[in-house]
């Protein structure tokens, strides 16, 4: 039986505030609405989380694996998907070839090697991935017209180009970060020049709003529906959406400990954050916290519960199997995070 409130959940539990997920998806719609926002699945792989995008206007998705497009074909959520990923493993692109018979599936391409992985694969759409500054994947800017027409020679269909400017999403100063992000563009319309095509894709949550004056017709963002603590730097219009729920487990003078650790938190961008309390340390199956000096009415208890912010949405989602949809402390459905693995 579904617990009924969060006191009854065991933890580490995935929290995801239904509201707060609401706003953040239609705050970005009516930004970017219906195909000028291609979402990408990699930030919460959840096919139930998707097709409330796709509620939201957006049927087309950005895909990091074929795990994720073969699986959001499966669930019947979109019918147009972009792998925005290099893949040359022929079982893989077979695959997604199958997927391509019912529905449009576009890879990304960077050299010869992978347009012909793609073209033996039955594969036949693809965008020319280019390198807009962040060494990553992606062909150098001059040289992406030479290999669309290699592709095209190999009868695949070039529908234009992506590039992603990840490097430029956390640029300090919102003048700042537009002005680098105009420069890094100015790369990929070039390079679109050369390629032809009616797709130039790019961009990220970090950039959702400085595109207005960029070449691209597609914007690919994902962490905005859940938000975490380092794109909340940003001061974005999106709220924290997702929590990692942990519970006191000991009890210090000076400290306490919950059981949310290293195994169950995305911490390449840092340690998480406690609302009232500073994080110390984080181990395997633990985080230690210690309450801020101007905290003020904290008194936490052994068995007690915590909310915590992630600081990299992305790879926590990948570490559970499953998140609980809450509106307050009231558990409301649970939802699969099914896209998880390769």
């Amino acid at each position: 039986m579904q617990p009924r409130t969060t006191s009854q959940l065991a933890t580490p539990a995935l929290l995801i505030d239904l509201d707060a997920l609401n706003g953040n998806l239609r705050t970005m719609s009516l930004r970017h609405p219906g195909t000028k926002l291609r979402p990408h699945t990699k930030a919460h792989k959840c096919t139930n989380l998707a097709n409330l995008q796709s509620q939201y206007g957006h049927k087309t998705f950005t895909c990091a694996t074929p795990r994720e497009i073969i699986g959001m074909a499966a669930a019947g959520v979109g019918q147009d998907y972009l792998l925005a990923n290099e893949v040359v493993d022929p079982n893989r692109l077979s695959a997604l070839a199958k997927v391509s018979q019912s529905a449009r599936v576009t890879i990304a391409v960077d050299s010869e090697t992978t347009v012909m992985a793609a073209a033996r694969a039955g594969l036949r759409d693809v965008l020319i991935d280019v390198n807009v500054g962040l060494p990553r994947c992606g062909i150098a800017p001059a040289l992406a017209g030479q290999l669309a027409d290699f592709a095209r020679t190999q009868k695949l269909n070039v529908h234009g180009v992506m590039g992603y400017e990840g490097h430029l999403m956390m640029i300090d100063g919102h003048e700042k970060r537009k002005q680098r992000v105009a420069e890094s563009m100015q790369l990929l319309a070039r390079a679109a020049q050369d390629v032809g095509g009616e797709i130039i894709s790019a961009g990220g949550t970090g950039t959702f709003d400085l595109h207005d004056e960029t070449c691209i017709n597609e914007l690919q963002a994902g962490s905005y529906a859940l938000m975490d603590t380092h794109y909340a730097k940003l001061n974005l219009p999106f709220d924290q959406s997702c929590f990692v729920l942990g519970t006191v487990i000991s009890k210090s003078t000076d400290w306490l400990v919950i059981d949310v650790g290293l195994k169950s938190l995305g911490m390449d961008h840092g340690n998480p954050s406690v609302q009232g309390f500073d994080v110390m340390f984080c181990s395997d199956e633990h985080t230690t916290l210690a309450p801020k000096k101007d905290s003020v009415n904290i008194n936490v208890s052994v068995g007690d519960k915590l909310r915590v912010i992630p600081a990299h949405i992305d790879p926590t989602m990948s570490m559970h199997e499953l998140a609980f949809l809450v509106r307050g402390d009231e558990v409301i459905d649970s939802w699969p995070i099914d896209l998880r693995g390769w």
